[in-house]
């Protein structure tokens, strides 16, 4: 079972490192946002310094949704998933080889590269540690309950515009905290490990949840 595993997570990563794969596209995403709301709000430094840790986490959140649809359908379209169902490694253990694969091209690089676009927010320098910790810790959640909408419309005509709405909702707590951890680290009202760590279980539960929930989504489409 372990090279199974191993095998869904290898193939993930390479198709996902191809022009078009998605994790380039939601990097790309990332990066314009950032830097186009800047912009859009003006030299005022005072306001994007206070703003700066949504303006980051809500360009990380949006462009983890770029691509979600991609993650069961295409192996729903050439018959990859009906091997996958077939083969002697349990669904949920599939399932958290992709969403695993998606995290690590998709929400992994956004929060690497979330220091240099602190600057672009005016982000003190006491809240560039913090703010990254909060996406490496807060992303794995948006990656696995992302993973069940996509299970849900993975054999659906045009599932990649339900997708979004689908789940898009649910992952209004993992943001509320994941920016409510980065202001605490710049002189919030509450300490950062108040919302650090229940932004830590809400990871941790999104990761099972999501895991069973797409895996019984996926045995329902057969």
């Amino acid at each position: 079972m372990r090279r199974a595993f191993l095998a869904i997570l290898k193939r993930d990563l390479a198709v996902a490192s191809r022009a078009g794969g998605g994790g380039e596209l939601a990097l790309v995403f990332f990066l314009t946002m950032v830097v186009l709301v800047p912009f859009a709000l003006g030299p005022d430094l005072n306001l994007l310094s206070r703003i700066g840790p949504a303006i980051l986490w809500l360009g990380a959140l949006l462009s983890v949704l770029i691509g979600l649809d991609r993650l069961f359908q295409s192996d729903e379209e050439d018959g990859s998933l009906d091997l996958i169902r077939a083969s002697a490694l349990p669904l949920e253990l599939a399932v958290l080889a992709k969403g695993l694969a998606h995290w690590l091209t998709t929400g992994l690089p956004l929060a690497l590269v979330s220091p240099l676009l602190g600057l672009l927010v005016a982000l003190p320098g006491e809240g560039v540690l913090p703010l990254v910790a909060t996406l490496l810790v807060g992303t794995p959640a948006l990656s696995f309950i992302g993973a069940g909408g996509a299970a849900l419309a993975a054999s659906l005509r045009r599932g990649g515009l339900i997708v979004p709405v689908l789940v898009a909702p649910l992952t209004v707590p993992v943001l509320i905290f994941g920016v409510s951890a980065a202001n605490a680290a710049v002189g919030g009202t509450v300490p950062f490990l108040t919302p650090f760590l229940i932004l830590c279980a809400i990871s941790l539960g999104a990761i099972v949840v999501g895991t069973v929930a797409a895996a019984a989504a996926l045995r329902s489409a057969e």
